[in-house]
C-alpha cells in the first residue's frame, strides 16, 4: 500500500488531492499514520462537536507546523477515511495557534476545498464562513492551542498555499 502523505498534489493544473481523514459527522479526530499505513484516533472532540465536512489533509506538503496542510472539503455528502478526492479550491482560512511544544505561536491555516465531482453549488456565505471558524474554534478549546482566526482568502490563495507548501 503506497503512503497517502506521499501522493501526488497536483492531478491537474489547478486541481489537488485531498486525503480524508475524519468524514462529515465524526465525533473523533482521525490522524492518519504513516509508519502504521492506516487511520488512528488523534482524539475525541468536545461533547456536542461534531465535523461539519469531510477533513484531511493535502498530500505532499508540509505546513509551518510540519504536517500536510489540512483542508475542509465543502459539500453536502459524506465519505469515508482514506477516501483520496480531487478538489477545486474555494477559499483558506488563516489560523495562527500555539505550538504543540507551547514554544511560541505558529500558521495552521486550512484550505476549503469543493471535489471535482459536486453536483451541487456550493457557496461560502457570511454566516457559513462564522459558522465554519466557530467549528474551528470548538474543535480545539481544551487542546492548549488557543486558535486565533486572522481571516479569510480566495481560493487563488489557497492554490498559492498549496503550491509553495508541496515537498
Amino acid at each position: 500500500m503506497r503512503d497517502l502523505h506521499t501522493l501526488k498534489t497536483f492531478p491537474g493544473e489547478d486541481v489537488f488531492h485531498v486525503v480524508v481523514e475524519s468524514p462529515r459527522g465524526s465525533v473523533v479526530k482521525l490522524k492518519y499514520s504513516p509508519d502504521l499505513g492506516a487511520m488512528s484516533i488523534s482524539r475525541p472532540l468536545v461533547l456536542g462537536v461534531t465535523y461539519p465536512c469531510d477533513w484531511g489533509f493535502v498530500p505532499s506538503t508540509e505546513g509551518p507546523d510540519r504536517d500536510p496542510i489540512d483542508a475542509a472539503i465543502w459539500w453536502d455528502v459524506t465519505t469515508y477515511p482514506g477516501v483520496v478526492i480531487p478538489c477545486r479550491a474555494l477559499a483558506v482560512v488563516r489560523v495562527e495557534q500555539n505550538r504543540a511544544d507551547n514554544s511560541g505561536r505558529i500558521r495552521n491555516d486550512r484550505v476549503l476545498a469543493v471535489p471535482v465531482a459536486a453536483r451541487r453549488e456550493v457557496a461560502l456565505a457570511a454566516r457559513i464562513r462564522q459558522e465554519i471558524e466557530q467549528f474551528f474554534m470548538a474543535a480545539t478549546v481544551l487542546e492548549g492551542k488557543e486558535p486565533r482566526i486572522l481571516g479569510w482568502d480566495d481560493s487563488d490563495a489557497a492554490l498559492e498555499l498549496i503550491r509553495s507548501s508541496a515537498t
